[in-house]
């Protein structure tokens, strides 16, 4: 359940824990960190198709800065997406936290607002949407004597949020989920027809409801599929041609768009090298399509 990820920098080995057992909760996966110190120049946020919720405990204390000037401390939200460009970055010494990735299909029901609300550049403090119940759970967590007491409690709290929160659209949890299981290789106008809605109604939903519209879902998705193959060793060419991209410049181009660096140095970024320890791979695997669902999405 714990292990320590080298980063490159020994001074920086993250330790991090994994749960016992899968939550009994859909859409819901944990993980804890800590951080003896980040680089000086910042850990580079990637982006994720998840929305993020963070709630740190330790002695020490972290700083994100948004990209925008703005600087954030302590527990907080972020949409999926966040850091988009490369310009979010954190900073801190002796960072602990519980680290939950929730599908956009079931943020709005634990979390109690919107992934529509969580723009790719939005961070949202929990103390602003959870009030001194945010100190109070942090106080709780720096209680707990283990991680699977940490864990155990994080779940229950999201749980117990869960109670008469306002659910997605059958229709938009159903594409959310198609399109992570394709890898993001499916076109919206498929998605659409398969529901027997017009493209403009599908967008709309999906846009209102997942916080993107489906095609920047797709695109997302894909990059971070292409992303952990990279950070696994494979090379460009095969990930630009099993992933969907039009050639290997293509791929080039999504992730520096994506992370605001080259396929070659993302592979080198700390949350990327820890990710696979901290979110085992194999629900990342690239499927199997059949040939009428393997052609690139520009």
């Amino acid at each position: 359940m714990r292990s320590t990820a080298s980063t490159h920098d020994d001074s920086a080995t993250w330790e991090v824990a994994r749960p016992p057992r899968p939550s009994r909760l859909a859409g819901v996966d944990m993980a804890g960190f800590h951080v003896p110190r980040a680089p000086v120049d910042g850990l580079r946020m990637i982006p994720h198709p998840a929305v993020t919720l963070i709630v740190e405990f330790g002695a020490g204390g972290y700083v994100l800065d948004d990209g925008s000037g703005r600087r954030h401390r302590g527990s907080a939200v972020a949409g999926p997406g966040l850091g988009l460009g490369g310009n979010v970055r954190a900073w801190g010494e002796d960072v602990a936290c519980v680290q939950v990735r929730l599908s956009p299909v079931v943020a709005c029901t634990l979390l109690g607002i919107s992934p529509a609300e969580l723009t790719g550049a939005t961070v949202l403090p929990l103390d602003d949407l959870w009030g001194r119940e945010a100190s109070r759970i942090r106080e709780r967590l720096s209680e707990c004597t283990s991680w699977a007491e940490r864990f155990a409690l994080t779940e229950m709290l999201l749980a117990r949020r869960a109670a008469a929160r306002t659910r997605v659209d059958p229709e938009v949890a159903w594409s959310w989920r198609r399109i992570n299981a394709e890898a993001g290789l499916v076109r919206v106008e498929d998605l659409a027809c398969e529901l027997g809605w017009s493209r403009k109604r599908l967008w709309s939903r999906f846009n209102a409801q997942i916080g993107m519209p489906p095609k920047r879902a797709a695109k997302l998705v894909r990059f971070d599929r292409a992303a952990h193959r990279l950070v696994a060793g494979e090379s460009a060419a095969r990930v630009a041609a099993d992933g969907g991209y039009f050639d290997q410049s293509h791929l080039h181009r999504d992730v520096v768009t994506f992370t605001g660096a080259t396929p070659a140095a993302v592979v080198e970024e700390p949350f990327l090298i820890v990710d696979d320890v901290a979110w085992p791979a194999a629900a990342r695997a690239t499927p199997r399509h059949s040939p009428g669902r393997t052609r690139p999405v520009s």
